[in-house]
């Protein structure tokens, strides 16, 4: 699953997570945390749609 930054087009891939900001590879969407944001943009994880 490839979840799409609605603002600025940043993608999350579940391999690859965001170890950078504490969310490690293999990271489920669902287990992101809520207060996570895109690393790129700053947007909220629920402004992300699944591509």
């Amino acid at each position: 699953m490839v979840m799409v930054c609605d603002a600025c087009g940043w993608e999350y891939k579940v391999e690859l997570g965001d170890p950078d900001n504490g969310v490690e590879p293999g990271t489920a969407w669902e287990d992101v945390p809520e207060d996570w944001v895109c690393p790129l943009c700053g947007l909220e994880k629920s402004g992300f749609v699944e591509e």
